[in-house]
């Protein structure tokens, strides 16, 4: 690694934080735990969907007001991110961190005895909240562990390990409901926290030195996420991550209704082609940290992971306006397929590339990060439906619309033809 790299990462840990040198040679428990803190926001989501008419008739409420309960937590998953992201840069990681655990327990305890269904949306918006400090402070502390390839080999680590957390959660959420009723997959979700809270206290040093935090407010968090803002290339790179994550959430929030109801899918062929998806995803991004991050520049790498996107979304389009026909389940699945895989590459690069620019603020910039991803996925998800329940056109439409807008982003602001040097050295 050049010198300068070695200033920005080795420097600091060798000169000031043996704590750090600890928590490097605990690599494969560190991964356990970053990927735990991840997972849980994807836990705390899916695991519910199983239960969600359970609720509306327990609870005695309309489906569109226990359909809030989800949105509140990806809500507070959102905004939370803002919150706890500066706040990591001033105190640390760690304290932020157990907060925002412990906090996150006991709102889904209270979740699990709610007797109403507004007192429910108010804890699961607390619950997002509280669980968003896990995955802005896991981005960060990668950036404080990692600089370079090595933290992209690192980000597609971890999505071995979270990838998997949509897989497994609606699986385990049914389970669950044969064993006990709705309120026991809060159960087992408090579990889960209190676990890894424990984890994350006994095991998870401190990985930004006191030399390193930022002193200040409101006022100063706010400056410096305006500073991160007026920065072309990372704002280029959350763009074109939060844009590709919102083709993702509209293949989420979509495809129940395309697979089953469109195209006569069987629920358990829907979960099969789901968990392939989820696989394929979690495969490209072994093959990114594994094969090609150090043979192949992150911005290659990302710019085919776009490219496919877009391709996979093109064809989705024509195949579902009818332009090539008549098409069974087969074609879309595959392009299904591809789309998603191709997030392998996308995401863990962006997320690289964009915290390699801030290592003075990865608490604000990984909360920016987070943050546009899920604002702009939320934004995006809605629109799938707008033309009715007989047609999957606007599935197709807006992956691709977010594709191009994410390929525009990556080559308008992130100017990847450019060197880094050059990037780094023109004004925002």
């Amino acid at each position: 690694m050049p010198e300068s790299g070695q200033k920005t990462t080795q420097g600091h840990i060798n000169e000031t934080t043996p704590v750090v040198t600890a928590t490097r040679r605990t690599g494969l428990l560190v991964t356990l735990v970053l990927g735990g803190l991840t997972a849980l926001p994807p836990l705390s989501m899916d695991m519910y969907l199983p239960a969600l008419p359970e609720v509306t008739g327990a609870l005695r409420a309309p489906a569109a007001t226990v359909q809030l309960t989800l949105t509140a937590c990806l809500a507070g998953m959102a905004l939370g991110q803002l919150v706890v992201g500066p706040m990591s840069d001033k105190w640390g990681r760690r304290r932020p961190l157990l907060i925002g655990m412990v906090v996150y327990v006991l709102a889904t305890a209270v979740c699990a005895l709610a007797p109403t269904a507004e007192l429910l949306i108010g804890f699961r918006l607390l619950q997002g909240l509280a669980g968003a400090a896990g995955i802005v402070i896991a981005r960060a502390v990668v950036r404080d562990l990692y600089d370079g390839v090595e933290m992209a080999r690192f980000f597609s680590t971890l999505m071995l390990i979270s990838g998997a957390a949509p897989i497994i959660a609606p699986l385990i959420g049914g389970q669950i409901l044969r064993l006990t009723d709705w309120r026991g997959v809060f159960h087992v979700l408090t579990a889960i926290g209190l676990l890894l809270t424990l984890v994350v206290w006994r095991f998870l040093h401190e990985t930004l030195p006191p030399e390193r935090r930022h002193e200040g407010g409101v006022g100063q968090a706010l400056r410096t996420m305006r500073g991160l803002l007026a920065d072309r290339v990372f704002t280029g790179y959350m763009l074109t991550g939060g844009l590709a994550f919102a083709a993702l959430f509209a293949y989420i929030s979509a495809s129940p209704f395309v697979v089953q109801d469109l195209y006569g899918a069987s629920p358990q062929t829907f979960s099969l082609l789901f968990g392939l998806n989820s696989i394929g995803l979690v495969a490209v991004g072994q093959i990114n940290g594994k094969l090609l991050v150090g043979r192949v520049s992150l911005d290659k790498a990302l710019g085919c992971g776009l490219g496919a996107i877009l391709l996979a979304a093109v064809a989705l389009t024509l195949m579902t306006s009818g332009v090539l026909g008549e098409v069974g389940l087969a074609p879309i699945a595959a392009g299904l397929f591809v789309l998603m895989s191709a997030m392998g590459l996308a995401m863990p690069n962006t997320n690289a590339q964009a915290l390699m620019r801030t290592p003075h603020a990865a608490g604000s910039a990984s909360a920016l990060l987070g943050t546009s991803s899920f604002l702009i996925g939320a934004v995006a998800s809605p629109l799938v439906g707008i033309a009715g329940e007989h047609t999957a056109v606007p599935m197709a439409v807006v992956q691709l619309g977010c594709a191009v807008l994410a390929l525009a982003c990556f080559l308008g602001l992130c100017r990847p033809w450019r060197t880094p040097e050059n990037r780094t050295g023109e004004p925002a």
